[in-house]
């Protein structure tokens, strides 16, 4: 029986005593050692991870340049504790001699910064102490999250211990409608499974639709993929994913892909041409309707950013929603990129000036008010629309808050509108949509 590609990798990086590496195959619920490509932390992990590592008398990281610290959760620092937290991950670098540390203002969010960097390529194997590690399966990488002790454990050895999860197979097939994108996609099919509906598993997208997605729109797919419950997600590599590896990658590429016969876990099949843009209504990402049955949702805040929709062309997307236009007189509308070089590139075309017009917020790289740390923690009955990857109770503010999940042009509309809409309500078209794509 054949392999699919989440197995292809952990059987190739399986470590085996004595000293030997990669095994012949990789089957689900076996418990394999894999050495790592790259290891991730942030400000909020990263020093726990540190302490863990000093703990059990470890002297030196594996390897300097396998390791990437990111500042990005609560920079820059919202209060003291955020400080000492970026103090101890900054020092533990140095001290390290970490090769990839990024400090703010040349960061950026790690899920999008570190395959922007060329640091994640196809093939590799990466963990990092942030559950939306599984990010980075959109350039065909198996990647996932893990705990801080984990980390401090993996910096030490450059290996981890992983059960080998099922693959659950999600067919796309079908060609998308206008002002549906990646999120919509992956809300609709975690609204389809459930939280849990991939628990413990490999998703692995394919199908038409996947296949005529950009990469941003991958990224969002596999970040999202821990939303169901998933281990991991995954996107094969192909000719769309090469060329935006290529140019950025700093090491060889490793493709590997699903064999015909590899065994799937499960086998979901959706017609992507009947999905309209989703929300997600408070508070779980599978509590999803279609946007033209949320009915009449009034928004004290609208936020576009953060890791799931962060990419310039979320930027783009927003800007051509806003431009001309204005925030409604009771919205706050907050703008965060993923990364220093989207900020500048948004500065660079316009947006950010666009931004300024329509009386947005245009803020630095961070997490921020994703998490509820900052630049937009909700006040008690507030309701906000957000292009994140989570509406928890209390994940962006106060318990007594509601967040609903929407792609950048849904939100950028509903910021616009004072309400949750979309950007046809605006008099936008099919045509402005297949412009931007």
């Amino acid at each position: 029986m054949g392999m699919t590609i989440s197995e292809k990798i952990l059987a190739e990086h399986a470590v085996q005593a004595p000293g030997g590496a990669g095994k012949a195959s990789v089957r689900p619920g076996e418990i394999v050692n894999v050495r790592l490509d790259l290891l991730v932390g942030n400000d909020v992990t990263a020093p726990i991870a540190v302490e863990q590592f000093r703990k059990m008398g470890a002297e030196k990281v594996f390897d300097r340049e396998k390791i990437a610290l990111v500042p990005s959760h609560y920079l820059p620092a919202k209060d003291i504790q955020a400080a000492e937290n970026a103090k101890r991950m900054r020092e533990f670098a140095r001290e390290q001699g970490i090769v990839h540390y990024f400090e703010v203002g040349r960061m950026g969010i790690e899920h999008a910064l570190l395959p922007s960097e060329g640091l994640v390529v196809p093939g590799d194997c990466v963990i990092g102490a942030d559950s939306h590690t599984c990010t980075y399966g959109a350039v065909g990488a198996f990647s996932t999250g893990v705990g801080s002790t984990d980390l401090a454990a993996a910096m030490a050895l450059g290996e981890t211990w992983l059960r080998a999860p099922e693959t659950a197979k999600f067919v796309l097939h079908g060609k998308r409608q206008p002002w549906v994108v990646g999120k919509d996609l992956i809300l609709h099919i975690i609204g389809a499974i459930g939280v849990a509906g991939a628990l413990y598993q490999a998703m692995e997208f394919t199908g038409e639709a996947v296949a005529s997605l950009p990469m941003h729109d991958r990224f969002t797919m596999c970040n999202m993929a821990i939303e169901a419950g998933a281990k991991s997600g995954i996107i094969e590599p192909d000719d769309i994913t090469l060329r935006w590896v290529k140019p950025r990658a700093k090491r060889p590429l490793r493709i590997f892909r699903s064999d015909p016969d590899a065994n799937y876990a499960a086998v979901y099949d959706f017609d992507a041409s009947k999905i309209e843009p989703v929300v997600a209504r408070p508070s779980r990402p599978d509590n999803t309707v279609p946007v033209s049955q949320v009915g009449e949702v009034r928004i004290d805040q609208a936020a576009i950013g953060s890791c799931t929709n962060g990419w310039i062309e979320d930027m783009r997307a927003a800007a051509a929603v806003l431009k001309g236009r204005k925030v409604h007189p009771s919205v706050r509308l907050i703008i965060f990129p993923a990364t220093q070089q989207i900020y500048r590139q948004c500065l660079e075309e316009g947006l950010a000036q666009i931004f300024a017009e329509a009386e947005a917020v245009f803020s630095t790289p961070t997490c921020g008010p994703c998490i509820g740390g900052h630049m937009g923690v909700l006040a008690e009955g507030e309701v906000c629309i957000s292009t994140t990857n989570r509406n928890f109770v209390g994940r962006m503010g106060h318990p007594k808050s509601q967040v609903y999940l929407a792609n950048p042009a849904v939100a950028a509309a509903s910021a616009v509108l004072g309400r949750i809409g979309t950007p046809a309500e605006l008099g936008m078209t099919a045509e402005d949509f297949y412009a931007l794509e």
